[in-house]
């Protein structure tokens, strides 16, 4: 009884300590070390609506400092001379996607697209909304 009951409580710290592991993996934790790649000046636009929405982290710029380094890609459409014409409207269209990477695993831990239509700021409107959700995530509520 005793050797069985032995067997089960390694068995289960074991199984604990795995999914500890693989949980830390996928954990965006406050105050970690972002590093974020060159994103064609999207990455000025980041940077800058990391610190607008306090998102919890510091961004450095050295990459071999980070823990996690932030990937993606944005795209600016303006609008053309047709809507711009027919519709009196001069609002553009963007799209962003960011994905966040740990340095020591690989695993990607956050990722996230956005697609606003008619934005007036539209590469600062679309890094706000990054910025926004992965706060959120931060914070547990995604």
């Amino acid at each position: 009884m005793k050797k069985s009951t032995a067997i089960l409580v390694l068995i289960l710290s074991m199984v604990g300590a795995a999914y500890a592991q693989h949980s830390v993996a996928l954990n965006l934790p406050a105050g970690s070390k972002v590093y974020i790649e060159p994103m064609n000046g999207f990455e000025n636009y980041l940077a800058a609506a990391l610190q607008k929405k306090k998102v919890q982290v510091t961004v450095v710029a050295d990459r071999d400092a980070a823990d996690f380094v932030i990937t993606g890609s944005s795209q600016h459409e303006k609008a053309g001379w047709a809507k711009v014409a027919f519709q009196h409207d001069i609002h553009s269209d963007d799209q962003a996607s960011i994905s966040v990477v740990n340095t020591k695993t690989s695993a990607v831990v956050f990722a996230y697209a956005v697609n606003k239509k008619n934005t007036w700021h539209g590469d600062q409107t679309t890094a706000e909304a990054c910025a926004k959700h992965l706060q959120s995530h931060i914070e547990g509520k995604e």
